[in-house]
């Protein structure tokens, strides 16, 4: 992947994405403000929610081992991953001993963060998604844009084409004559998908939460599949990043309240599925937790950053972010894209990679994400705080200069008032955009700002003293 502004100036110049962006992020937050207008207790709720994952972080190995000792308790068996490759080969050993070759899939960030899929099929698995828009996503061999709605990208002709082109090679083909109506598309997955639920002895799931205290794992998700993917199958994987922890039972009421409303616009969502360990006749017989690390630890001793781990997956901050708006997903290069992504993958990446090293710098730090955020992450002073550590390790290199230069004008007020009466005093010989190619990056979406006919410090000497 190019760094982010390139790959954003392509994204930008796509009529048609654009189109379905606005759409989509308009609509889904305007459905969104409306079911927080009402609660009145909100902003108490936001805080509860940002306290309780900040004080869950400050010992977070301590409820983890709770949270171990609890699955294991229930008949559950608990594997420590400490980066994709060893998560990777976790999964696929523990399908292998089942002795299958297919498996079905809830929706799940963490499996694609550490390429689950990709690891599988070179392995000679087929892994199934499940989730809708994560189906459409697989079967047009794209890659999803959102947190919430993978495939927002698309419109409706989009996926009818697709559906009728590609769904026959993975199964069950589309039916004859389909159209783009909503609930024939949703019908045409319905049956393609059915008999995959039915056939498949081993269903991979991601979690929304893990409740310390019994071992309980939490998928909350709109149309059902999860649920199929987590009963049906003879036995259940579920890789979860190891800050999806939450103490108590008490703690997830609070989340259960603002995660709803704050993803799908919704009071509760439609599903909530729960399961401890494992059952005698009911659900899978075994049961596997992995619990990734894959950066998260990295992310957590970082005093500002780490408020990044607080993040509830709702993805209410790329629904009202102009510059995710404008660019979508995919300008991102990584699996959590818009302001959250922005300031996450940073963390469980690093910044050696040129993607990587431009995404604190992918806002305009309007800071509408932190209003709309339901526990309180303040991604502007994330944003900033990583584009020092970009510039401390090298990146920007004129950026630095340039700071460093200001550092030394401001201390000496003197000449940046001479600087200031030069730079009034040349005003007409100013160029509307920056020289040289290092700067003119910087503006080669906006003007330079208008100079004034004096500074602001002999205005003030002539009329106010």
């Amino acid at each position: 992947m190019p760094a982010f502004p390139e790959a954003a100036r392509r994204a930008v110049g796509d009529t048609t994405l654009r189109a379905n962006l606005r759409h989509a992020t308009h609509t889904i937050r305007d459905k969104r403000a409306r079911a927080v207008a009402e609660l009145d207790d909100w902003a108490a709720l936001r805080e509860a929610g940002k306290r309780i994952k900040d004080e869950t972080l400050r010992h977070l190995d301590t409820h983890l081992l709770r949270l171990e000792e609890a699955v294991t308790a229930a008949g559950g068996t608990v594997h420590w991953a400490q980066d994709a490759d060893g998560a990777n080969r976790i999964v696929t050993d523990l399908v292998r001993a089942t002795g299958e070759r297919e498996v079905v899939k809830v929706k799940s960030m963490a499996t694609q963060e550490i390429g689950l899929n990709e690891h599988l099929e070179a392995e000679g698995i087929a892994a199934y998604e499940t989730d809708l828009a994560e189906l459409i996503v697989q079967l047009g061999e794209d890659r999803p844009s959102h947190i919430l709605v993978p495939a927002v990208h698309r419109n409706r002709g989009e996926i009818r084409d697709i559906f009728r082109e590609r769904m026959g090679r993975w199964g069950r083909p589309a039916p004859e004559g389909l159209g783009d109506a909503p609930a024939e598309l949703a019908e045409a997955a319905r049956l393609h998908l059915r008999e995959k639920f039915l056939r498949a002895r081993v269903g991979i799931s991601g979690a929304n939460f893990m409740v310390a205290e019994t071992g309980t794992l939490v998928v909350v998700e709109s149309e059902g599949n999860g649920r199929m993917c987590l009963t049906l199958p003879e036995t259940l994987i579920s890789v979860v990043g190891i800050e999806k922890v939450v103490p108590t039972w008490r703690d997830l009421e609070v989340f259960l309240q603002t995660l709803p409303r704050s993803s799908t616009a919704e009071r509760m969502n439609p599903y909530t599925s729960m399961w401890t360990g494992t059952a005698d006749g009911d659900g899978p017989r075994s049961f596997h937790l992995v619990l990734l690390d894959n950066g998260r630890t990295a992310a957590l001793a970082d005093e500002v950053g780490r408020q990044a781990l607080r993040c509830i997956r709702c993805s209410a901050c790329l629904n009202v972010c102009p510059v995710y708006e404008r660019a979508g997903g995919h300008a991102y290069g990584s699996v959590y894209p818009g302001p959250i992504g922005a300031i996450l993958t940073p963390q469980l990446r690093g910044t050696a990679s040129e993607i990587d090293a431009s995404l604190p710098y992918a806002s305009s730090l309007c800071g509408a994400c932190y209003e709309v955020c339901p526990v309180a992450i303040d991604i502007p002073e994330v944003l900033v705080h990583l584009r020092g550590k970009v510039v401390e390790q090298g990146g920007h290199a004129l950026e630095r200069a340039a700071v460093k230069a200001s550092a030394w004008v401001l201390d000496h007020p003197g000449v940046l008032a001479a600087g200031e009466r030069l730079a009034s005093r040349t005003r007409a010989l100013r160029p509307r955009r920056a020289p040289g190619p290092g700067v003119r990056r910087w503006t080669e979406s906006r003007d330079l700002p208008e100079m004034p006919a004096e500074p602001f410090r002999d205005w003030w000497r002539k009329n106010r003293t």
